[in-house]
């Protein structure tokens, strides 16, 4: 996969228009996606199933979390109804101790799911949604609560080095499409005058040190604020680069795109949707369309998720999980029964199997995909 002018190449030349969705939750766990309210940073989430599980037990239900959550038969049906890119948020600690060391059993998990696209004949984008530090400063980007990567040099230097090791682990895999380098860097209440002039230069410096190891892969730039606003960033500082904005529950009319298709005709870059969703079936399908009309990628946020209507597969909600719920936000005390922890956590692990889930056809049709069931 290459660009070219606004478009993606594909490798037998012809145009390549995306058709994604987010397997989110999956390498990067959100606190909503859990129904927990208070608990929403996956550093603030991992404490809590310690303090459910123990330790022990909350190590081997993460073990089984990742192993399960997305399965072969989640990507054979991701191609089957039509999809064609597959984006996957990574939690940066899932793949890198605190000392920087590579490490973890996640690039297995990675790795496989990696086999099975290629089988399938799909494309994945790679999006570091956690940096070392944060570059949001919001909970999904597990910080403290402010971009600390943008003030730290270790952050940074740290952050580079893992896109440093997933260049020099995948370069040349044909199945991935680009490295998305940042999610929603520099949230649009912190220190926007001193931040977003230093986003360009951190991308300049991390597409260097990836080309050095992968040197034709595309490089995926996201805006400031929520992936926003492309102003900070001027014109491609290189070439194979394109770009990516996020919109939700914004208005189905062009006004909404049209800064973006203006900043795609200045500097003839490809650009397209890579977060949106969590609304009606009928919002989806005309965002949708306003994007296909303009000749606009898009990639919907997420495939599955826990009972809940605006997603492509719905995990059924265990028995009592309010209890677990109300434990893990700190509204109740006592922890719940052992036995309705146990009968829960089983609940849980067995229903994020695809087999177990629910497959929401209206949400399918609403994105124009022919293989609803």
């Amino acid at each position: 996969m290459r660009v070219e002018g606004k478009e993606f190449i594909a490798p037998d030349g012809s145009k390549f228009q995306i058709k994604g969705i987010n397997v989110s939750n999956w390498l990067m766990p959100e606190g909503y996606m859990f129904k927990f309210k208070v608990s929403d940073s996956p550093r603030q989430i991992f404490a809590a199933f310690d303090r459910l599980l123990g330790p022990e037990r909350a190590r081997q239900f993460w073990r089984d979390f990742r192993e399960n959550y997305i399965g072969r038969d989640d990507i054979r049906f991701i191609k089957s109804v039509g999809f064609n890119t597959v984006r996957i948020p990574l939690l940066w600690r899932l793949f890198m101790d605190e000392q920087g060391e590579i490490t973890g059993d996640s690039w297995q998990v990675l790795d496989r799911a990696l086999g099975w696209m290629r089988e399938e004949g799909l494309y994945a984008i790679i999006d570091l949604h956690a940096a070392p530090g944060g570059q949001t400063g919001v909970n999904h980007d597990d910080g403290p609560g402010y971009p600390r990567m943008f003030y730290v040099p270790q952050d940074r230097r740290l952050t580079i080095k893992l896109w440093q090791a997933i260049a020099q682990r995948y370069a040349g895999n044909p199945v991935i499409l680009g490295y998305d380098i940042l999610n929603e860097p520099i949230a649009p209440y912190h220190d926007m005058a001193t931040l977003n002039p230093r986003l360009a230069p951190f991308y300049k410096e991390v597409t260097a040190a990836i080309r050095e190891i992968d040197p034709h892969r595309i490089i995926i730039l996201g805006g400031g604020q929520w992936n926003q606003r492309f102003s900070m960033l001027g014109e491609p500082f290189t070439d194979n680069l394109a770009y990516t904005y996020h919109a939700f529950w914004a208005s189905t009319k062009r006004d909404t795109i049209q800064r973006h298709l203006n900043f795609s005709n200045r500097y003839n870059v490809p650009i397209f949707l890579s977060e949106s969703g969590e609304f009606t079936d009928e919002w989806n399908a005309a965002f949708r369309k306003l994007h296909e009309t303009h000749g606009l990628g898009w990639m919907f946020w997420a495939y599955k998720n826990l009972d809940t209507s605006s997603t492509v597969v719905s995990i059924p909600r265990p028995d009592n999980w309010d209890e677990i719920v109300a434990f893990v936000d700190g509204k109740q005390e006592d922890k719940p029964d052992a036995a309705v922890i146990d009968r829960a956590m089983a609940q849980f692990l067995d229903g994020i199997r695809f087999k177990n889930a629910m497959v929401r056809s209206s949400y399918l049709e609403s994105l124009g995909l022919e293989g609803a069931p």
